[in-house]
């Protein structure tokens, strides 16, 4: 069964640490593209709203990232307004397909409340070295009661009042906006490189066909980390953080 578990811990359940499968080359996209749509109340934000917008955040993170690291062309990318910045995103319909297959996955996996974590793996061609490691930590912070109400997933006392969308959209906005910034502190990226993304799920989750079990991939040799701000929908909280190689013997 895939979904062994690793002892990369903490006080939640055991984690299986699983890999998606890229697409074949030249795929074509679902007309529906890459991005996930977030539906949100203007006054309460609900286990689906929450799981959309979190869902959609991982897709403009990832897009982020593999543009300002390099990873894919420049020029394999369009620019979009969203979190009141210009976001790129990918043209490529192979990436394109294979962030589809992923995003829908990982909202599967939210909606059982069965993600812990999202990680976006750069690894460079040539050694296979794992270079930078972006994590992004996934808490249950609010969960919906029979009556629709959101408690507080510890001690369940009443959530009030509910996180505004232009909240929400401001701490987003922030992370993105680190991770545009990052090019300042990461090591260049001096070989050709590639990327992976592991989702760390619950041991006794389901898991499709198209992932596969893989492990850590950690950075070999220690790494430097530096921590990125979080965002809260009131119902789930993302932390983020990137660990890199550095280039210092």
């Amino acid at each position: 069964r895939l979904g062994a578990s690793v002892g990369e811990s903490s006080s939640r359940p055991e984690a299986a640490v699983l890999r998606g499968r890229e697409p074949p080359v030249g795929a074509s996209p679902r007309a529906r593209g890459a991005m996930a749509t977030a539906q949100a109340t203007k006054n309460t934000i609900t286990l689906k709203g929450s799981t959309a917008i979190v869902t959609e955040f991982f897709g403009y993170a990832v897009n982020s990232i593999l543009y300002q690291r390099g990873i894919y062309p420049p020029e394999t990318f369009e620019r979009k307004q969203k979190y009141g910045l210009g976001m790129l995103v990918t043209t490529d319909d192979g990436l394109k397909t294979y962030l589809v297959s992923v995003l829908q996955q990982i909202n599967d996996w939210m909606m059982t409340k069965a993600l812990q974590k999202l990680v976006l793996v750069v690894t460079a061609v040539g050694s296979k070295e794992v270079l930078e490691r972006w994590v992004f930590d996934v808490e249950q912070e609010g969960v919906e009661t029979a009556d629709g109400k959101l408690v507080d997933a510890k001690d369940g006392s009443t959530i009030k009042p509910a996180k505004s969308e232009k909240e929400i959209t401001g701490e987003i906005s922030a992370i993105i906006r680190q991770i545009t910034a990052s090019v300042t502190f990461l090591p260049l990226l001096e070989e050709a490189c590639t990327f992976d993304l592991l989702a760390y799920t619950d041991a006794d989750s389901t898991v499709p066909v198209e992932w596969e079990e893989s492990d850590a991939r950690n950075i070999a040799n220690g790494a430097e980390q530096v921590k990125l701000r979080s965002f809260s929908t009131a119902v789930h909280k993302v932390e983020g953080m990137v660990s890199y190689k550095s280039n210092e013997d």
